[in-house]
């Protein structure tokens, strides 16, 4: 495949799977053990804050058991030495890809390690526990919440990942399912403003059949590979 200068990444749960976190639909569309409709939208938050606090505050103590693969770290060595435009996308909420030393990059569902204002909308950083009613350094309300975007949320910077897609000469869509939206329709975008499409997944997704070429495989194997064929020795 030949490259030009500017490349966007979307990374989703399968690459982290092979660090030990659990993706975000298991058994029967439970998100450890819980239905995602209890744990990950608006209304859980207002009906039981309690249960949707203490979800993320486990979510957050599992990411000092777990350590970023060979995956996060080749793309931490794609974004050091790339010389052209790079973003890297993730739908995941942890930080291995930052842990592994990638820069250009953005969240667009939030973070686990970020606590949001509801008041305000102010986003800081979070390490411990955040009980509900949680006062925000900012306004003084009790209103800090997981900085988590739940579903029937915006994704964050939306208007950035879109630009970057319309600049972009390769999209490649790694460990994602293709299922959800906006994410699965970024390689339509990217492939309709005129880049190279490439999928690196462990089976076949339901974004597959618009991507250019498709390889199969553990994202541990697919992605150092990858990213040696792109950067010089």
């Amino acid at each position: 495949m030949s490259v030009a200068g500017n490349i966007v990444i979307l990374t989703g749960a399968g690459i982290s799977a092979e660090s030990g976190i659990a993706t975000f639909r298991g058994p029967g569309g439970l998100w450890e053990g819980h239905r995602v409709e209890d744990v990950c939208t608006p209304e859980a938050l207002a009906r039981d804050p309690a249960l949707v606090h203490r979800f993320y505050d486990l979510r957050r103590a599992a990411l000092d058991t777990v350590a970023p693969n060979a995956a996060h770290d080749a793309l931490a060595r794609l974004d050091a030495a790339w010389p052209g435009e790079l973003l890297i996308v993730t739908q995941n909420v942890d930080d291995l890809h930052e842990r592994a030393g990638a820069r250009r990059m953005l969240h667009m569902h939030g973070e686990l390690r970020s606590a949001l204002c509801a008041a305000c909308g102010t986003r800081r950083p979070w390490r411990g526990a955040l009980p509900p009613a949680t006062v925000c350094p900012a306004c003084d309300a009790p209103a800090l919440r997981p900085d988590i975007v739940f579903f029937g949320e915006m994704p964050y910077e939306m208007e950035r990942i879109e630009s970057a897609l319309s600049r972009a000469d390769l999209f490649v869509s790694i460990g994602t399912s293709g299922a959800v939206y906006p994410a699965a329709g970024f390689v339509r975008a990217a492939a309709a403003a005129g880049a190279a499409t490439l999928e690196l997944n462990l089976e076949r997704s339901a974004g597959s059949t618009w991507s250019g070429e498709t390889r199969l495989g553990p994202a541990g194997v697919l992605v150092p590979t990858w990213v040696d064929s792109l950067l010089p020795e």
